[in-house]
């Protein structure tokens, strides 16, 4: 079965509203995924369904296999940044993972969310993640998983430490000058 082709209108339609501050809207399963390009090295964007989270790390699978554009991109430099829910440009490093953990997380996704593992089955003509029984050796070859490794969790420290910094500086007194209409012509 020959694997159907996402037109690429839709595939980068999200993008706009990840750029934007607005990914949040299409829910946690979805992130956008700033990569390198392996031979011009410029920021390339892609909008990927998360298949599984653990504390600081996310797994998405590469829906077209080893020949996908992000997944050799990433592949070549797993230096990456993420978008996912209210955490923007979050920096990540990449690993593609193999064997035994693939199909743990495979199977982990497709007991989750059972329309969605249909659904991916079918398109990518992997008829094992419509059903029941044990995935096949080879799926880690056919529907690579990747891991994101967030580096230094989330970009919400650095925002609650300057925050703090700017209510310190406010209680001290250092804003005054700013607020005082003197010191503004009229």
């Amino acid at each position: 079965m020959a694997r159907r082709r996402i037109p690429r209108w839709l595939a980068r339609a999200p993008i706009p509203l990840y750029r934007h501050g607005l990914g949040r809207l299409l829910g946690g399963r979805l992130m956008m995924l700033e990569h390198r390009g392996r031979r011009s090295g410029l920021p390339r964007h892609v909008v990927l369904e998360v298949v599984d989270r653990e504390p600081g790390a996310l797994f998405l699978a590469s829906g077209y296999g080893r020949g996908s554009q992000w997944f050799r991109n990433v592949s070549a430099d797993p230096a990456v940044r993420v978008w996912n829910g209210p955490d923007r440009g979050v920096p990540a490093r990449a690993t593609v993972l193999a064997g035994e953990e693939v199909r743990q997380r495979l199977a982990r996704y497709r007991q989750r969310h059972r329309r969605a593992a249909a659904a991916l089955g079918r398109a990518l003509g992997i008829p094992e993640l419509t059903g029941d029984g044990p995935l096949p050796a080879d799926v880690d070859a056919r529907l690579p998983l990747v891991r994101l490794d967030l580096r230094d969790g989330t970009a919400r420290p650095r925002r609650a430490r300057a925050l703090a910094e700017l209510a310190e500086r406010g209680r001290a007194g250092d804003f005054d000058e700013l607020l005082d209409k003197r010191n503004y012509r009229s």
